[in-house]
């Protein structure tokens, strides 16, 4: 039965605003979106490193599992609030209208910093992986830290062009990029089964630990193996695209609620196959030691070099999908909550072209998904790249503590909440607490030293070495508590009406440039 777009634009009205998106976009391609930023290509190979060192192979294959159970379930509360309220904000959207505008405020403000850090360490890993690739091809290849910087800016302005110019081959590229991963992802898993000499042990893989994060054995359980649960954690995320491309797809209010937990569920399976595959071939442990659980070093030491190769560039063509997808999703969510007059700018940020294509958003989005990737030009003492893995930390945080807050109002509206098409029924309840309770846990975790010489006092010390993820993400919540206090709370109302007719006067509120007055 074919979709009314003229309901999908009839229920927007209903929360508030006229349809200024392109609503072009499928059932299919909203799955997608979400699907490419989550990424096995890209999440599973950035970030492995991150699991090896911090647990070893029971992080990695009792790790993932497990907390993809958990994100699973957040996946299934968040599916319930966007078929309920299908709209580019989001998040931002489902918190200020189930809760009060402060809700909505720092809601919104975790969410695009979140957001804007996926970029970042999506476009990072794939210049660093691209590099690798490079060296394969060409002997005697030295790509520095300045080097791989230079291929992250020309990455990242790739991503921008593309989705400014490209606005219609955008959806029809997540739609291809599905498949490059379904297929790049079964291509690897055989790659890796049948062009290795041999294989790890089943014992190796599920019950051997490591621990090179530079902490004692003793803490192990509780702090080192944790910390390796950041490669799943990390890896899937990014699944609230689903909603905030909500105004772009065709029946959103079902279609969105299924592509969102959808793209979490078939990840989580492959992605598990994926690394399962990496550590039977994981036979030379000094050399991947050596190289700090890096994944390449799985590949070159197991395969012959033209199968390397081949794994290889299947990830960094998927990870630039990723990116891509990761732009798309941050630029819309950037255009809602500048619609609202939530950000600095607001009237330059919430434009669209005659595309219909928030072109403003985009590059702003960008330029700062740059400058908080510049730590990444200087080495750390301990040799693995703790200035990636702090801006993983701060999409990992910034994002799950975002969800965090619509999911727990949820909780608290109870009967009062009004479901859409997809709802979870009475089960709303002990899967929202789990929800809470596990992105609680794991963003205290992330917050913390990755190594001792991030630990302050430590002997070993280094400001290179330090997970600069609560600096970054503590100086802009004070900033934008601040603001909320001294200013915003007089004239921020959250999400407001862009209906025809009932649109408020900014200047109503006596601030021009700080946002809409109150509706």
């Amino acid at each position: 039965m074919a979709i009314d777009v003229d309901e999908d634009a009839k229920r927007l009205a209903e929360l508030g605003y006229t349809q200024e998106l392109d609503r072009s976009w499928s059932g299919f391609s909203n799955f997608a979106i979400s699907f490419s930023i989550i990424s096995i290509l890209s999440g599973c190979f950035t970030t492995f490193g991150q699991a090896w060192n911090n647990g070893g192979p029971v992080a990695i294959t009792w790790g993932w599992p497990l907390i993809a159970a958990f994100i699973l379930i957040i996946g299934l509360c968040m599916s319930e609030l966007v078929s309920a309220y299908p709209t580019a904000g989001g998040i931002y959207w489902w918190a200020a209208t189930m809760g009060k505008p402060v809700h909505g405020w720092f809601t919104g403000w975790l969410n695009l910093i979140g957001l804007i850090a996926v970029t970042a360490s999506v476009d990072y890993g794939c210049a660093t992986f691209l590099n690798v690739l490079l060296g394969m091809l060409h002997k005697g290849w030295d790509g520095g830290l300045g080097f791989v910087f230079v291929l992250f800016l020309i990455v990242l302005v790739l991503h921008a062009l593309i989705n400014i110019f490209g606005h219609r081959m955008v959806a029809l590229l997540q739609n291809v990029s599905v498949w490059w991963h379904v297929f790049g992802v079964a291509a690897i898993v055989l790659i890796l089964v049948f062009g290795p000499d041999s294989h790890q042990s089943l014992s190796f893989v599920f019950t051997h630990r490591i621990n090179n994060s530079g902490f004692s054995g003793g803490t192990y359980w509780f702090y080192v193996l944790p910390l390796g649960f950041l490669l799943t954690q990390y890896t899937i995320t990014g699944f609230d695209a689903c909603a905030h491309v909500s105004e772009e797809t065709r029946g959103a209010a079902l279609t969105a609620a299924k592509g969102l937990w959808r793209s979490i569920a078939y990840s989580a399976v492959g992605g598990w196959i994926l690394l399962l595959s990496f550590l039977f071939a994981a036979t030379d442990v000094k050399g991947i030691n050596a190289a700090q659980g890096f994944a390449p070093a799985i590949f070159s030491s197991a395969l012959s070099p033209a199968l390397a190769k081949i794994v290889v560039a299947i990830s960094v063509i998927g990870q630039f999908y990723c990116g891509m997808s990761c732009v798309t999703s941050m630029s819309r969510m950037t255009y809602a909550f500048s619609r609202d007059g939530g950000i600095p700018g607001w009237r330059l940020w919430s434009k669209v072209d005659r595309n219909r294509t928030p072109v403003n958003a985009i590059v702003m989005g960008t330029v700062a998904a740059l400058v908080i990737t510049l730590p990444a030009l200087y080495k750390s003492p301990t040799g693995t790249p703790v200035a990636f893995y702090a801006v993983v930390s701060i999409a990992v945080i910034g994002l799950y503590l975002a969800f965090l807050i619509p999911i727990y109002l949820r909780l608290r509206m109870g009967d009062r909440f009004t479901p859409g098409p997809w709802t979870l029924g009475r089960k709303y309840k002990v899967l929202g607490w789990a929800a809470v309770i596990e992105i609680v846990v794991i963003s205290i975790y992330f917050i913390l030293p990755l190594a001792p010489a991030g630990v302050p006092g430590d002997k070993a010390w280094d400001w290179t070495a330090v997970n600069y993820a609560p600096i970054a993400l503590g100086a802009v919540l004070i900033l934008v508590g601040g603001w909320w206090v001294l200013s915003a709370r007089t004239w921020f109302s959250g999400p407001r009406r862009t209906v025809a007719g009932d649109e408020p006067d900014p200047a109503a509120a006596g601030n021009l440039d700080a946002g809409p007055a109150p509706v």
